[in-house]
């Protein structure tokens, strides 16, 4: 099977990480914090250790302050739910996966106010923008780094320059970006770093986390045992235990390390020159189809490992079950959890097919996949 689903959680995922997951398990599974022997402190250095190398991989000054979650969207709801408080007002783009717009359309009933600021077709998202929403009460800028639809990469920097001297906070979406682009907190004015484990930073599925920005104070989604004052009802104030009630998710946590180790090895920017450049053969390939229609950036710009396209007067879903059954070519088909950005790019009635590349895609899959696609139209006489 070619894997071009990357986008969704990468595959395959690097043997060391499947070891570790298997060496936790069978070697020190303990629970974290919740005892003093051997196996529980070991599970223990393992989470720390794991924070520390997050913390140097997002230039995170205090690893304490790198919360665990189940995944992405559980690290975006702590920081908008946590964060937000009725009168307060938020900028988002049209770009937004739907773990930032749903958890706002619930909250905006709570009595937050929200601002849609419209990206070009293209996924373009101009700092001016940003700018013309900003009202005095805004507090939050909620924000994708990269479209998981059009593979667009959002200058953060730049919209933090724009809103940090009115004192609103920014949160940013790195379900696309973390292990892909270089991340650093501190120089992109980053106050909440969303993050997955099993993405770009190839661990398992089950993980991921949130970096909570000093002078963030966020309010719990959740209470319960945390290892520490175990004698108080209340839920402690320090940090990473006032988020994380109830046992940590230690396999996980041990399987993302090891995804970790596997970027540091291989380098970020070898793997990222690599899929760029995957990207750019599948895009100019593309570019040859008349009958195809490519979404997001030109094939000439910078842009992440991230695909949709269309065949003129194809449905979508029925071009995926093609290149699924034909060729065994995995792509995803649909809307992506995504409404807004196919309404921005004009797909809002049918969505697109995606293609996702990864660590482990050759130039050799990519033909394939070209080939694969003319046959498709030929096939069906388009």
């Amino acid at each position: 099977m070619i894997y071009f689903d990357n986008a969704a959680t990468t595959w395959p995922k690097p043997i060391e990480v499947k070891k570790a997951i298997a060496s936790a398990l069978d070697e020190y599974g303990a629970n974290p914090g919740r005892g003093s022997y051997d196996m529980a402190l070991k599970t223990s250095r393992l989470i720390f250790e794991t924070r520390v190398e997050l913390a140097a991989l997002f230039n995170i000054k205090k690893p304490e302050r790198i919360i665990f979650t189940a995944n992405d969207t559980e690290a975006i709801n702590l920081a908008l739910k946590g964060f937000l408080n009725p009168g307060d007002h938020v900028i988002f783009t049209s770009l937004e996966h739907n773990a930032i717009y749903r958890p706002l359309k619930a909250l905006e009933k709570q009595g937050v106010s929200l601002t849609m600021v419209q990206a070009e077709p293209d996924g373009t998202v101009f700092p001016e923008m940003i700018a013309r929403a900003m009202r005095n009460e805004t507090t939050l800028l909620a924000v994708s780094h990269v479209s998981n639809v059009t593979g667009t990469i959002l200058p953060i920097e730049n919209f933090a320059q724009i809103v940090r001297p009115k004192n609103i906070k920014v949160l940013v979406d790195a379900a696309q970006s973390a292990g892909f682009l270089d991340i650093d907190v501190e120089k992109q004015g980053i106050d909440l770093l969303a993050f997955p484990g099993h993405k770009g930073l190839y661990g398992p599925t089950g993980i991921g986390g949130l970096y909570i920005g000093e002078g963030i104070n966020l309010r719990p989604l959740k209470e319960g045992g945390t290892g520490s004052k175990s004698n108080s009802w209340e839920q402690p104030d320090t940090l990473p235990d006032r988020f994380e009630s109830g046992t940590i998710n230690t396999l996980g946590i041990a399987g993302l390390r090891a995804g970790i180790e596997f970027l540091k090895n291989k380098g970020i920017k070898k793997i990222r020159e690599h899929e760029w450049n995957l990207t750019k053969k599948f895009l100019q390939g593309l570019a040859e189809v008349e009958q195809v229609v490519v979404y997001g950036p030109k094939a000439d710009a910078f842009r992440a490992p991230v695909v949709s396209c269309n065949i003129r007067n194809c449905d979508p879903g029925e071009i995926s079950f093609m290149l699924d059954k034909m060729f065994s070519i995995a792509t995803r088909s649909g809307f992506h959890c995504a409404p807004l950005t196919h309404r921005t790019i004009g797909t809002k009635d049918s969505g697109t097919i995606r293609f996702s590349f990864g660590a482990f895609n050759t130039e050799k899959e990519i033909d394939v996949g070209l080939d694969a696609v003319k046959e498709i139209i030929n096939k069906l006489e388009i």
